[in-house]
């Protein structure tokens, strides 16, 4: 087949079709991904066609904490806006690279409300699935990312918010879509509350990018919502510098502290917040410097790291601070060791969450209310609690015996 993937945010994002491209181009498969002409290089070196769209991931991220999104808990409004900001030029630009997608046997859509690949999809008369590295899908069982959970008398409250969450992202691109419908592909406009209950009528494939061992599937799901396990990126040709390896060997186990592709509006304060929680609890660290550029004059026992896979990062770590991207997070689970989670905003406060509620992690410490000593507290209970890191390496035993990309071609070969 030839297969276009759709796909926009942050790195944490993008960076899962890395792998699942390469595996689908390994199965004798033709993929072609539109993504942030930001990640070219990624995927240049893996060998996929690239098709680029207008925008930048990193300065969506810091319109997103300029405009206050980086909070306690998620706002979707002003989330979506954000995005529409941001994702604008998306209407424009896919006109302009249809004719590198027109040949597509498949679309792959990840992006947000699923806009865009439906109609795609449709104009050129292939099927679609839809793919997501967060839990997106409707359900009885819990309500959507971003809104709280509702008392018991309230039966209809889960459903509702996902109802609310797919009417906010598609009324923000509404105009958008239908214009690009109308106009360039000569489709009718779509429903003016949007097309998502054809979706579940239709039975249109949901691939999602995470384990039922930490997001339990729901009953009231069909056959067609497919959880795979996460689709780890891999670097097999990577070697740590020789720097990195000396540093690892001369103590124990480091922490790792890391924001990824998180924006902080002042790098050396929380740089130095997080050197003293490092001094108080009297450990060692690698601090990853990220889009939020943390590092600088770090004292002995605090190594500055610009970059390291994950996966071969993580199982030498004693704990995990980071963001609670989605991606991070599975990298995290997967480790073996206890995660703590410093939510900013989006769907972190959910997987902060999560590794409370499985007991692989302290509560999660949003980032705004961050201070040297409660992260020197939690990486102590991190540390120290037998009971949670016998869980997290439970945890990361039974997703280690994933093949989640596997999974996710074996799915994804099997759309007509």
């Amino acid at each position: 087949m030839r297969i276009a993937i759709l796909t926009l945010g942050s790195r944490g994002d993008v960076q899962p079709f890395v792998p699942l491209g390469k595996a689908l181009q390994a199965a004798g498969h033709r993929v072609r991904v539109a993504t942030f002409e930001t990640f070219a290089s990624m995927f240049h070196e893996a060998g996929l066609d690239f098709a680029p769209i207008r925008g930048d991931a990193q300065q969506l991220l810091a319109t997103a904490a300029e405009g206050n999104l980086l909070t306690k808990r998620f706002n979707p409004i002003q989330t979506f806006r954000a995005l529409q900001r941001s994702y604008g030029s998306l209407a424009q630009t896919l006109p302009e690279n249809i004719a590198s997608l027109a040949d597509a046997d498949l679309i792959l859509n990840q992006l947000p409300s699923h806009l865009f690949g439906g109609d795609l999809a449709e104009h050129l008369g292939i099927p679609w699935a839809i793919v997501s590295v967060i839990p997106l899908v409707r359900t009885r069982l819990r309500p959507l990312i971003g809104f709280p959970t509702a008392p018991s008398f309230l039966p209809g409250y889960n459903l509702l918010t996902y109802r609310l969450g797919e009417q906010i992202g598609w009324q923000l691109f509404r105009k958008a879509v239908n214009r690009l419908r109308v106009e360039r592909w000569n489709l009718p406009p779509a429903p003016f509350w949007g097309s998502f209950e054809s979706i579940h009528r239709q039975r249109v494939p949901i691939l999602c990018g995470f384990s039922e061992h930490v997001i339990p599937r729901a009953a009231d799901w069909g056959d067609y919502v497919h959880l795979t396990g996460w689709w780890y990126p891999e670097d097999p040709h990577w070697q740590p510098p020789a720097d990195l390896q000396r540093f690892l060997e001369a103590g124990p186990p480091p922490v790792f502290i890391g924001f990824g592709s998180m924006p902080v509006r002042d790098p050396a304060s929380t740089t130095r917040l997080i050197v003293e929680a490092l001094r108080q609890s009297g450990q060692r660290a690698i601090l990853h410097a990220g889009w939020a550029g943390l590092g600088g004059n770090l004292p002995p026992g605090i190594f500055p790291l610009h970059y390291a896979p994950y996966g071969w990062l993580f199982p030498h770590m004693s704990a995990i601070v980071h963001h609670g991207g989605s991606g991070t997070t599975g990298f995290g689970f997967l480790s073996g060791v206890p995660s703590l989670i410093v939510p900013f905003g989006f769907d972190q406060f959910y997987w902060g969450a999560r590794a409370e509620q499985m007991g692989v992690g302290p509560a999660p410490l949003p980032y705004r209310q961050l201070t040297a000593g409660r992260l020197a507290s939690a990486i102590h209970t991190a540390l120290t609690d037998n009971t949670m890191r016998q869980r997290a390496a439970d945890l990361g035993h039974k997703l280690g015996a994933e093949h989640g990309v596997q999974r996710a071609v074996e799915v994804i070969e099997s759309i007509r």
